[in-house]
């Protein structure tokens, strides 16, 4: 199948055509209903948090165009749903929606710290972080395959290390923690589409798309403010 991949939670602004199939090397039935191939076909990154409406649906458009396909030809999309800042996270996922309506096509929402743990691929204690703006930073532990904390949001100095025995994520948030450090710090195509093997090999109905804020937006409503 062909998979539209798209993330807006952190500066990174992610898109990608992503082919994937059951892996044939799953063969134990446990595997195989989880294990997905993946192979990046196109994918387009920009690394500036003040231009997602702008270089997002360009990116799109180019990566498909790549491939040589066209949207009609998408089966499935892929949305990163946070945590993030709420203004990227939106035009994210309101362009996902959008893309997948217009295709009558299913759209699935995944963690991005999931999409980075699954790019890391170690069997380690994993620690994920990524930038919250405020001094803070969005945060959640993994063993193996398996998110067991978070994701959170919280000062950095209130997220020990321990159990983690090592760190990925936005590199400046990974580096204030005395652990070794894995170069992945934002969600790929490939790693997005991961995350949600099980649904896409299901077919299943995807869920509401919810974003994972973890806080409220700093804009409010007049009417909130007054209250």
């Amino acid at each position: 199948m062909l998979v539209l991949a798209i993330d807006t939670s952190t500066p990174a602004v992610t898109a990608g055509v992503v082919a994937a199939s059951a892996d044939a090397t799953a063969t134990a039935s446990a595997d195989a209903a989880h294990t997905l191939a993946v192979h990046t076909l196109a994918a387009r990154v920009t690394v500036d948090a003040r231009a997602h409406a702008e270089v997002l649906t360009p990116q799109i458009l180019d990566a498909i165009a790549e491939t040589g396909k066209s949207t009609a030809d998408l089966d499935a999309v892929v949305v990163g749903v946070g945590p993030g800042p709420f203004t990227g996270l939106r035009v994210g996922m309101a362009t996902a929606a959008a893309f997948a309506d217009a295709l009558s096509i299913p759209v699935y929402g995944v963690c991005g710290l999931d999409a980075i743990a699954r790019q890391v691929g170690t069997d380690e204690e994993l620690l994920v972080v990524t930038d919250a703006r405020r001094r803070e930073v969005y945060w959640a532990r993994y063993r193996g395959r398996s998110r067991v904390e978070g994701p959170a949001v919280s000062k950095p100095a209130d997220v020990p290390a321990a159990p983690s025995t090592v760190v990925a994520g936005s590199a400046v948030h990974a580096g204030l923690f005395d652990l070794p450090r894995r170069d992945v710090q934002a969600p790929s195509p490939a790693g997005l589409v991961s995350v949600a093997a099980e649904q896409l090999l299901a077919h299943a109905e995807p869920a509401p798309l919810v974003p994972l804020y973890l806080r409220r937006p700093d804009a409010v409503e007049t009417a909130d403010r007054r209250g």
